[in-house]
């Protein structure tokens, strides 16, 4: 039985799609319908720098006859349209090379129900408008301006709200919507070539659990403020504390390396890693795509498989690859139901909520603990190597002097070996909950660090 949030028009749609493709000559088909609003403010110097609004439904088609498969995609939802999209979708198809892993799934494996009230994805109030949206930027830019030595600030609101609907001809289909709420504010002080920025920023699906603007625009001058009178660090082997604002990133290199689209292609260091230890014990990687109030929850993946929650490491070693159908019938395993697609192209495997367990020491104790290294808050540029898993990548923060912060730092490279590296890290506990990555501040003994 269908269940949804979104309009009904749009599984009308989504329905209408796949049943012309069936016509046409598919096979197998899905169609995908997405239909949304989005509303940003941005401001600048007081001035209102930008007024943004975009709205539209987009169609996107997946056909399949013989072992082959096409994707088409459109933004024009007229009857006609929908045929022609289809006919174009069977023709492609014909003519694409055979690839024995596409395919739906079978009726056996589909989700048959869910709660979508449970997972809290829309907020029901009003959606702001431009008035409402325009007024809490200029409060973030006058937050931040407060701060005495902040000569600028430029800050924006954002609202969208998003349904998306799939229907299968293997008998799945389902819909749901969510919607999301964003502020943020980058503040600037110094001159010259001493002149520092730094950024705060929140999301929510619920407008009501947003901080106010006095908060977010006070962190970020803050942040920018004590970026002042930044030097390059000692070349050397220190420890490094990522901080939590950056230690996602770390985690994110492992989830890609564990992606099955990598392993089919062999091109991931942790390819011969299943079933052995790739973070200390102790520490376990939790994906829950039905985390409550949470921005990446879904209640099925775009193939129409349930979702549940899954260990991908536990007690630090490797459990589980992160696969959709394709890549799972390549290696010869069970999708792991993390299907995700966009209208212009076939599923492909992605990540939902993710968290990393824990630790029971806060930051300032891991500084304590580090004695003499870099903390960073920020990162430009990468040289990853994704098979090997060679890391290096430029870094910011702040010098640490006997367990406590000295002075800003920047201009510096931080390298190591991400099998390494991964292995040996020691988490805070200051993860912040509303995040779909969970990750609390990292760190890491002995990396190599370039600066003077």
């Amino acid at each position: 039985m269908l269940q949804t949030d979104a309009p009904p028009a749009l599984t009308d749609l989504a329905d209408a799609l796949m049943q012309a493709a069936l016509k046409a000559g598919a096979e197998a088909a899905d169609a995908m319908a997405v239909s949304g609003t989005a509303l940003s403010i941005d401001i600048r110097q007081g001035r209102l720098e930008q007024a943004e609004r975009a709205e539209g439904t987009d169609l996107g088609l997946r056909v399949l006859i013989g072992g082959r498969q096409a994707c088409v995609s459109a933004s024009d939802t007229a009857p006609a349209t929908l045929t022609a999209l289809a006919e174009r979708a069977v023709a492609m198809a014909r003519e694409a090379p055979e690839d024995p892993t596409a395919g739906l799934a079978d009726p056996d494996q589909l989700a048959r129900g869910w709660d979508l009230a449970a997972l809290q994805l829309e907020d029901p109030t009003e959606d702001p408008g431009a008035a409402a949206l325009e007024a809490e930027a200029r409060a973030l830019e006058a937050a931040a301006l407060a701060e005495a030595g902040i000569t600028q600030a430029e800050a924006s609101a954002v609202f969208s709200r998003r349904a998306i609907a799939i229907c299968q001809s293997n008998g799945f289909a389902g819909a749901y919507g969510r919607t999301s709420q964003s502020r943020s504010v980058t503040a600037f002080c110094g001159s010259g070539t001493g002149m520092e920025r730094d950024y705060a920023g929140e999301g929510r699906i619920f407008g009501a659990d947003l901080p106010n603007a006095a908060e977010i625009g006070h962190l970020a001058a803050t942040r920018a403020l004590g970026r002042l009178g930044a030097v390059k660090p000692p070349t050397g082997r220190f420890p490094v504390l990522f901080d939590e604002r950056v230690a996602g990133s770390l985690i994110g290199h492992l989830l890609s390396a564990i992606n099955g689209s990598a392993i089919a292609r062999g091109a991931s260091w942790a390819r011969g890693l299943m079933g052995q230890a790739v973070l200390p014990a102790g520490l376990s990687l939790i994906e829950d795509p039905l985390r409550v109030r949470s921005p990446a929850s879904r209640p099925f993946d775009a193939e129409g498989l349930p979702c549940r929650a899954k260990a991908l490491v536990e007690d630090g070693v490797l459990q589980s690859w992160v696969l959709d159908l394709a890549t799972a019938r390549k290696l010869g395993l069970a999708s792991t139901g993390n299907a995700a697609r966009g209208p212009s192209a076939p599923p492909s495997p992605g990540l939902t909520n993710v968290e990393l367990t824990p630790g029971q020491a806060s930051r300032a104790d891991l500084l304590a603990q580090m004695g003499t290294g870099l903390l960073v808050t920020s990162m430009i540029g990468s040289t990853i190597n994704p098979t090997t898993g060679d890391y290096s990548r430029g870094a910011a923060g702040f010098w640490v002097e006997g367990g406590k912060i000295s002075h800003p730092v920047n201009e510096c490279t931080i390298a190591g070996n991400l099998r390494d590296m991964l292995r040996a890290i020691i988490p805070a506990n200051d993860a912040r909950p509303h995040l779909s990555l969970r990750v609390p501040s990292l760190l890491i003994d002995g990396m190599t660090l370039a600066g003077a």
